[in-house]
């Protein structure tokens, strides 16, 4: 019988999406599972397997599915691990190729898994199916709980020599800025990233003692989504945040133009949700910053396809 579905997985710091993909791109069944409840990995590897069964019977596709593809953060293409991921709770390094292909054969499914970082699952994916069709070279950014990235060039993905290439999340935008989950100080994540924009707003909230409809919100429910809503309000704090958000990404961004020369710069993940709020004052932002060369030929897009299958639909294509 031929094999011609695959199972996506885009593991998070706080939840893992998972679908049933078939050739055209089209997700059969899904569900989400929590990341974020986990601090070991073992009990966590066991949930993943009994969603990846579950996804494959609802979609009726039992005997006919050819792989599974994971993407995840620091995840590692040649060894099928995940290594030192700073946005996991999780940590050290994790050969979740081998766990859960062992756990799944121990139960009589036979399926091989596929690994890479989760941003380069949904570069692939929006190569495959989305804004960057036809595009050989560009770079995705994710933003989310940190900030991810794929490079691709000469359409081609980069992964280096050990796997971990474009990290621009991890580039410093701040000499002895804000600590980074990943040990270092000022990483382009800490500013421009979900926790990033969060932390720009409790700090400036501390410092500036101007009205703002964030002081109406309980400290733990000020996030990307609620200082977006502010800013939509014309809240000058929340105007800043967005802002400073906009301006540490532009030059994180530019860096990465400089090394690489692409077409297209995709945007993913929830802070891209702000659309205009966040693109207008990063495009103008990146255009001060860019090497001279490269100003006026950057076109700036957000993912063309939903957020919750970007990175499934990547992951699935790395089993095709």
């Amino acid at each position: 019988m031929d094999s011609t579905f695959v199972v996506g997985i885009d593991v998070g710091g706080q939840t893992s999406k998972l679908g049933v993909v078939d050739t055209e791109g089209n997700v059969l069944a899904q569900t989400v599972i929590r990341t974020d409840t986990y601090t070991e990995v073992e009990p966590y590897i066991a949930e993943l397997a009994e969603a990846v069964k579950k996804i494959i019977a609802e979609a009726g596709v039992e005997g006919k599915v050819k792989g599974i593809g994971v993407g995840a953060p620091n995840g590692n293409y040649y060894k099928g691990t995940i290594e030192l991921a700073p946005n996991l709770p999780f940590k050290g390094i994790i050969p979740i190729k081998n766990m859960l292909e062992m756990l799944l054969l121990n139960e009589g499914w036979n399926l091989k898994v596929t690994i890479t970082n989760d941003a380069n699952a949904a570069g692939i994916g929006e190569m495959i199916y989305g804004a960057a069709k036809g595009v050989n070279d560009f770079i995705m950014i994710t933003l989310g709980t940190g900030v991810g990235s794929a490079i691709v060039s000469n359409g081609k993905m980069i992964y280096g020599h050990d796997g971990f290439a474009g990290e621009v999340g991890h580039t410093i935008v701040e000499i002895d800025g804000r600590e980074c989950g990943c040990g270092r100080k000022g990483c382009l994540e800490t500013y421009s990233s979900a926790t990033g924009i969060r932390r720009t707003a409790l700090s400036l909230l501390k410092q500036d003692n101007s009205p703002s409809i964030l002081r109406e919100i309980e400290e733990k429910d000020i996030n990307g989504y609620t200082i977006c809503e502010a800013a939509r309000k014309n809240d000058a704090l929340a105007l800043k945040c967005i802002d400073l958000t906009a301006r540490m990404l532009a030059i994180g961004v530019a860096n990465a133009v400089a090394v690489t020369s692409p077409k297209k710069i995709i945007f993913s993940g929830g802070l891209s949700k702000a659309g205009d709020l966040l693109l207008t004052p990063f495009k103008a932002y990146l255009e001060e910053n860019l090497y001279p060369v490269f100003r006026g030929k950057i076109e700036v897009e957000l993912s063309a396809l939903e957020e919750n299958n970007t990175a499934i639909l990547g992951a699935a294509a790395l089993n095709y």
